[in-house]
């Protein structure tokens, strides 16, 4: 999934200086009948909603520079990042009231999450799949989106192929998610 990110991140970069290098060799002339729109760029990706879910916290140094350096390249807000940690108490658990409370301001003040060491927030528990399901559908009606599982653990995989299925079949929003289980 790193390398995938990293796909994005580089076509991105190739798309604004592609982008800025036509707008650069405009001579301010015009041709009848010519077209000129800029021409269609090759990577078509407009938004990927990327999850880390792991139970240990080691786990996200693995991806540390890549999800640093989406934060400081992704100005359009192409990628966005949710890390979930399960070994801690869910959110809104009193155990984890302290940690929450050290990390939302350690990430105010310094911009940085205490528990991945990067700019992005690390929710605890695993993820309402069913929601996060709901809001994309809602936020990308009448589309196609791929769906791409990565890791051994079959509750997960289940779970995304099951939701894909039925939010595919059964919305309103019109959303057909295709579901990928990577092997490496």
């Amino acid at each position: 999934m790193i390398s995938i990110i990293k796909d994005i991140i580089n076509n991105m970069k190739q798309l604004d200086v592609d982008l800025e290098a036509g707008a650069g060799s405009s001579s301010g002339l015009s041709t009848a009948g010519a077209d000129t729109s800029p021409p269609s760029p090759s990577f078509r990706t407009r938004r990927a909603y990327f999850y880390w879910v792991t139970p240990e916290q080691g786990s996200f140094e693995w991806f540390r520079d890549v999800m640093n350096e989406v934060a400081e390249t992704d100005k359009k807000g192409v990628i966005e990042l949710h890390n979930h940690c399960t070994s801690v108490y869910g959110e809104g658990d009193a155990r984890s009231a302290l940690i929450t409370m050290i990390q939302s301001l350690n990430h105010a003040k310094h911009g940085v999450d205490v528990v991945s060491g990067t700019r992005v927030k690390t929710h605890f528990a695993r993820p309402n799949w069913h929601n996060v399901y709901e809001r994309i559908a809602l936020n990308h009606q009448n589309q196609r989106v791929g769906v791409f599982y990565c890791g051994g653990a079959p509750e997960p995989l289940k779970t995304l192929r099951k939701l894909a299925q039925e939010f595919s079949r059964e919305t309103n929003y019109d959303t057909k998610f295709e579901f990928h289980k990577e092997n490496f």
